[in-house]
C-alpha cells in the first residue's frame, strides 16, 4: 500500500478532527429539534442505544479501512479489495458516500450562514425586546431573502474552503487545536448558565425520564439516522481520517472517545436549549426553528439574556465550522485519488456544493413552490433523505466490506485490538450492526 503525504501530528489531532467532523449542527441544531419531536427522553435513549450498537461499530469499521488502505476513500477501498480478489466496484462506495456529503454539507452550509447572520442580529441587539411575533416575523423575512441567504451561504463556504486548501497539517490540524476546545468550554458555560433558570428541573426530567410508549417506528428510524448522522458514519469521511491516523494510536479507545465527546455535546445542548425553553413555557416540539425563533424569544426574557444568545450563536458557528471543514476533507480526497491536485480538488468541491446549496438556500423563496419528490422542496429533501437514508445505508455497506469482504489479517491488524477484541468487534459488525440496519432501513420504506 502506498502512503498518504500526510499524517495527524498527534494522537489528540487524530480525536480532535473525527470529533470535529462528528460534531457539528447534528448535535446543536438537528438533535434538540429532532428530540423534541419525538418524544425527549424516549428518543434519547434508542438514540444512545443505536450509538453504541451501531454507531461505535461501524465507525471503528470506517476507520480501520482508511488505515489499512492509506489512500483516500476510493484509493483504499479499490486497493483492500482487490488484496482480497473481490471486486474493484467497491471502490464506488467512496464516491457514494463523497456524494452524499456533498449533498449534507450543500443544506448544511445554508443553514451555518443563519448562524453567521443571527451572530451578527444578537451581537446587535436586534432581539432585544422583541416579541414572539416579532422574532417569528424576522426570521421568515430573513429566509424569505435570497440574497442575504446567498450571501452568508457563500462567506460560510469561502471560510470553509481556505482552511481544507491549507491542508491536513497547516488547515485542519491547526483550526481543530484551537476551535475544539473552544467549543466545549463555550458549551459548558451555556450549561452552567442553564442549570441557573426555571427550566432546568423540567429539562433534566423531559430528557432523562423515557416514557416508553413514546417510541414508535418513526422514533427508532430518525434515532437511527441521527446516530449516523452525529458520528458522521456512513460517509466515508472517516476513511479519509483513518488514512492520516498514526500508527501507535488504539482505534478502539480513539472510536469510543470521539461517541463519549460527541454524546455529550448532544446532552450539553439539549440541556442548555431546553432548560432556557421550559424556562419560558415554551413547546419543545418547534422543529428546524427552534434554534432561530424559539430560543432567541427565551433568552430576551432571561437575566443577561442577549449576552448568552451571542454566545449560544458563536458556538453554532464554531460546532459547524469546524464540521463543515471536517466533512469536506474526504470529498477532496477523493478526487485526489482521481489525480487533481488539493488546491484545484478543493475548489471543484466548494463551487459545487455552494452551486447546489443555491437550491437549499433558494427554497424559501424563489423556489418555494418547487417540490420534485414527496411533496418537500430542495431543502427540505437535502436535510433529510441523505441523514436518514444514505448515512445508514453507506454505513451498512461499509461494515459489510470491513467485517466480510477485507481480508482478516488486514483488518486484525488495522483494528489493532488483539484476537479477543477483534472477533468481539467483527461478531457484533457481523451479527448484530448489519442486520439491525437493514431490518430499520427496511422498516421505513414498508
Amino acid at each position: 500500500m502506498s502512503e498518504t503525504l500526510e499524517r495527524w501530528g498527534s494522537k489528540r489531532a487524530f480525536i480532535l478532527a473525527v470529533t470535529g467532523a462528528a460534531v457539528g449542527l447534528g448535535n446543536i441544531w438537528r438533535f434538540p429539534y429532532i428530540a423534541g419531536e419525538n418524544g425527549g427522553a424516549a428518543f434519547l435513549l434508542v438514540y444512545v442505544a443505536f450509538v453504541l450498537l451501531l454507531g461505535i461499530p461501524v465507525m471503528m469499521a470506517e476507520i480501520l479501512i482508511g488505515r489499512a488502505g492509506r489512500r483516500g476513500p476510493m484509493g483504499s477501498l479499490g486497493a483492500l479489495a482487490a488484496e482480497a480478489g473481490a471486486s474493484r466496484h467497491w471502490r464506488w462506495l467512496g464516491l457514494f458516500g463523497a456524494l452524499t456529503v456533498f449533498c449534507i454539507l450543500s443544506f448544511y452550509s445554508v443553514v451555518s450562514g443563519w448562524s453567521i447572520e443571527f451572530l451578527v442580529a444578537s451581537v446587535n441587539g436586534q432581539f432585544n425586546g422583541a416579541t414572539a411575533a416579532e422574532v417569528g416575523a424576522g426570521f421568515e423575512t430573513f429566509l424569505a431573502n435570497p440574497g442575504l441567504q446567498v450571501f452568508n451561504h457563500t462567506l460560510f463556504l469561502l471560510m470553509t474552503m481556505s482552511v481544507v486548501a491549507a491542508g491536513v497539517a497547516k488547515g485542519l490540524e491547526r483550526l481543530n487545536n484551537l476551535l475544539m476546545p473552544l467549543l466545549y468550554l463555550l458549551l459548558i458555560l451555556l450549561a452552567v448558565y442553564a442549570a441557573t433558570t426555571e427550566g432546568f428541573g423540567t429539562a433534566l426530567k423531559w430528557l432523562f425520564w423515557p416514557s416508553f410508549s413514546a417510541i414508535t417506528l418513526d422514533v427508532v428510524v430518525h434515532a437511527m439516522g441521527h446516530a449516523f448522522f452525529t458520528l458522521a458514519v456512513g460517509a466515508c469521511a472517516l476513511m479519509a481520517y483513518g488514512a492520516y491516523m498514526p500508527d501507535d494510536q488504539s482505534l478502539p479507545r480513539a472510536a469510543v472517545t470521539v461517541a463519549v465527546l460527541d454524546i455529550s455535546v448532544a446532552l450539553l445542548s439539549g440541556i442548555a436549549i431546553f432548560s432556557v425553553v421550559f424556562a419560558q413555557g415554551m413547546d419543545p416540539a418547534e422543529g428546524p426553528g427552534l434554534m432561530f425563533v424559539t430560543l432567541p424569544i427565551a433568552f430576551a426574557e432571561l437575566p443577561w439574556g442577549a449576552f448568552w444568545l451571542g454566545v449560544f450563536f458563536l458556538l453554532l458557528l464554531l460546532a459547524t465550522w469546524t464540521s463543515a471543514i471536517n466533512l469536506a476533507e474526504p470529498m477532496v480526497a477523493t478526487l485526489q485519488d482521481m489525480g487533481l491536485g488539493r488546491v484545484r480538488a478543493t475548489s471543484l468541491v466548494g463551487l459545487g456544493v455552494w452551486l447546489l446549496g443555491l437550491l437549499s438556500a433558494f427554497s424559501f423563496s424563489t423556489l418555494e413552490d418547487f417540490r420534485p419528490l414527496l411533496g418537500r422542496n430542495v431543502f427540505e429533501l437535502v436535510s433529510s433523505i441523505p441523514p436518514d437514508i444514505f448515512l445508514p445505508l453507506g454505513g451498512v455497506l461499509t461494515a459489510i466490506f470491513a467485517a466480510w469482504v477485507m481480508p482478516r489479517a488486514t483488518a486484525h491488524k488495522a483494528l489493532g485490538a488483539g484476537d479477543r477484541g477483534f472477533a468481539l468487534w467483527q461478531g457484533v459488525v457481523r451479527w448484530v450492526a448489519i442486520p439491525l440496519t437493514f431490518v430499520v432501513l427496511l422498516s421505513a420504506f414498508i
